[in-house]
């Protein structure tokens, strides 16, 4: 479960070119990114800081193909994402994506087992028979009981680690964390801290947004976005 891409000629994994969202308000358009051009390597570990508004969210959104540029380009392993249709960009987030929220996330009235579950049905349009689920949420701490809860019944530290798990149950070769440890205490963010750095050895190519500069000294290295962009 290595995750490791290795690009042809040694090309980013992921590379943003002048990429610009601009959101249409009625009291005026609002510039979330202007011009970002932005490169990434496959293994990398990259920590996105600014303050609130500065587009960080924005960014990760469009790296994870939850939306589209209004101009400019996105290349994931080499194919731009503008090629795309809704069907290409939908089998890419299944199967190239995976998402660590702040919040979780987690459907209510699944199960933590069920929750990981999801994606994987979506994709192989099966159930699990190999015991794959259940070892990965073996990985991240999860028992068999603990997996038969919903995500009311657990604490938020047991919460992000099914996420950690659902955002690993295909196989993605990127993870997208966006304040994965916002809402925990500083012990339990410590750990998911230390899950995120493992899997980002294991060969995963990690982008994380954080408002923590402790946090961020975790990645190998930090970009700053400012006003939609990269300063």
């Amino acid at each position: 479960m290595s995750g490791e891409v290795k690009g042809m000629n040694d090309q980013p994994l992921i590379e943003l070119r002048d990429v610009t969202k601009v959101y249409p308000l009625k009291s005026g358009d609002v510039v979330a990114l202007d011009k970002v051009s932005l490169s990434i390597q496959g293994g990398d570990f990259v920590a996105i800081m600014g303050p609130s508004g500065s587009g960080k969210s924005t960014l990760l959104n469009q790296l994870g193909c939850l939306d589209r540029p209004t101009s400019g380009d996105l290349l994931i392993a080499g194919r731009n994402t503008r090629e795309m249709d809704d069907h290409e960009l939908t089998g890419l987030r299944l199967n190239t994506i995976g998402y660590i929220f702040q919040k979780f996330n987690l459907i209510p009235l699944l199960s933590a087992y069920e929750n990981v579950e999801y994606p994987y049905l979506m994709k192989h349009r099966k159930e699990d028979d190999t015991g794959h689920i259940s070892s990965l949420l073996a990985m991240m701490g999860i028992d068999r009981s603990l997996a038969a809860h919903k995500p009311p019944e657990l604490s938020g530290g047991q919460q992000q680690r099914v996420a950690i798990a659902r955002a690993l149950v295909n196989d993605p070769q990127i993870l997208l964390c966006d304040e994965p440890t916002g809402n925990l205490d500083s012990v339990t963010g410590g750990q998911i801290m230390e899950m995120i750095d493992t899997l980002n050895k294991q060969g995963r190519t990690v982008l994380m947004v954080t408002h923590d500069p402790t946090i961020a000294e975790c990645a190998k290295r930090t970009i700053v976005i400012r006003d939609g962009r990269i300063t």
